[in-house]
């Protein structure tokens, strides 16, 4: 079995600093991928570390399967070696004086594979990825994904039950980007190995991941499918660190010193949807702002007048900047918009698309009932 739990797993490099990992627990199902989201500092990659066997954990129990691998209470500690993991640097860490064949075979020599099932092994990952053609070149020959899939052929020869993987693509370019999140899930299929990979892209995580977790200042944000993690964030952080438009986040409003018209306006819809009177802050995707075409509005709920700011194309999306009285909101759209700078538009929103956030930041679950 390749599951993995990790439980209260804590960090701390000294007593007069914050902690890198604060009392994380995560199960991790056999065959799962699992992403690691979160901001430079979040402490993702301390906890692949603590996973590899690379740092030491202050705190907690991490298993695999059912045998612990890490107990700071029980003082058990399996070295990375005999752990059974393949990692996968940031940084490809490929011998410069040995070529693609011996570079992908050094594991296999380590571990003193027979030189008949080393060859056949080494000549089926490199079909797999595609870089047989390269097996005679050395790593100042190839390219940033050609040395990306050299890598993962290194760690895919020894066959590892669960694979470790450190923003492996920051490197390459968004082409080749692309073209190694679709190698990534092709290889995860095949394989069904367990995978740990860590990145700050949330647009990586929400492609590659059956389950993101997302982390800040050490401690667990929210554990979620890729849909869980954008349709229903736990807090405010997860709304406005997941998604490639920012999320709109608005004040509720409520007469406070500082309100203003968009305020005001939000605080009319809450009223009008029945809305708990805990809610402290709106957030709403620029995909759910509504632009209407007609004066006329036959939602039900109260709309509001803006005006255009700017109209941004980014291919195939257009991003609609507005203001409502000087504040900002944004509006996203795939149909060609025909709006220029200083039109008057109405706005609106479903309230099934609305996320609600009480004075803490965290997530007010509410259903309109029509």
């Amino acid at each position: 079995m390749s599951s993995i739990s990790l439980q209260n797993i804590s960090k701390s490099y000294a007593a007069n600093m914050p902690k890198a990992v604060e009392q994380l627990s995560l199960e991790i199902a056999d065959g799962e991928f699992l992403c690691l989201l979160g901001p430079s500092g979040c402490g993702k990659t301390t906890t692949l570390r603590m996973l590899a066997g690379l740092e030491h954990p202050t705190g907690g129990t991490i298993s695999i399967g059912d045998k612990p691998i890490v107990s700071v209470d029980q003082g058990i500690y399996v070295p990375a070696e005999k752990r059974g993991l393949g990692l996968v640097f940031q940084s490809y860490a490929l011998w410069p004086h040995m070529t693609v064949t011996q570079n992908i075979e050094f594991g296999l020599r380590l571990h003193k594979v027979a030189r008949a099932e080393r060859e056949a092994t080494v000549a089926r990952v490199m079909e797999t990825l595609g870089i047989a053609r390269y097996k005679d070149r050395y790593p100042n020959q190839l390219s940033g994904g050609q040395q990306q899939r050299v890598a993962l052929a290194r760690m895919l020869a020894l066959n590892p039950g669960i694979i470790l993987l450190d923003e492996p693509l920051s490197n390459l370019d968004a082409k080749l980007r692309l073209e190694m999140r679709a190698e990534l899930k092709r290889i995860h299929k095949e394989v069904g190995a367990t995978i740990v990979f860590v990145t700050h892209d949330q647009w990586e995580a929400m492609t590659l991941a059956s389950k993101i977790a997302v982390m800040s200042e050490g401690e667990l944000q929210q554990l979620g499918t890729p849909d869980d993690i954008y349709e229903r964030p736990a807090n405010r952080f997860v709304a406005e660190f997941v998604g490639n438009l920012p999320i709109n986040i608005v004040g509720a409003g409520h007469g406070k010193a500082g309100d203003g018209p968009l305020e005001d306006w939000i605080a009319e819809y809450l009223g009008a949807i029945g809305a708990p009177d805990t809610v402290a802050s709106v957030g709403i995707r620029p995909e759910a702002v509504a632009i209407l075409r007609t004066q006329e509005n036959t939602s039900g709920f109260p709309v509001r007048n803006a005006s255009v700011v700017d109209v941004l194309p980014t291919g195939g999306n257009w991003i609609i900047e507005l203001s409502v009285d000087g504040s900002k909101l944004f509006a996203i759209t795939g149909s060609t918009p025909r709006l220029a700078p200083g039109d008057t538009v109405r706005i609106g929103f479903a309230p099934e698309d609305i996320h609600l956030f009480d004075s803490a930041d965290e997530r007010i679950d509410f259903t309109h009932s029509a």
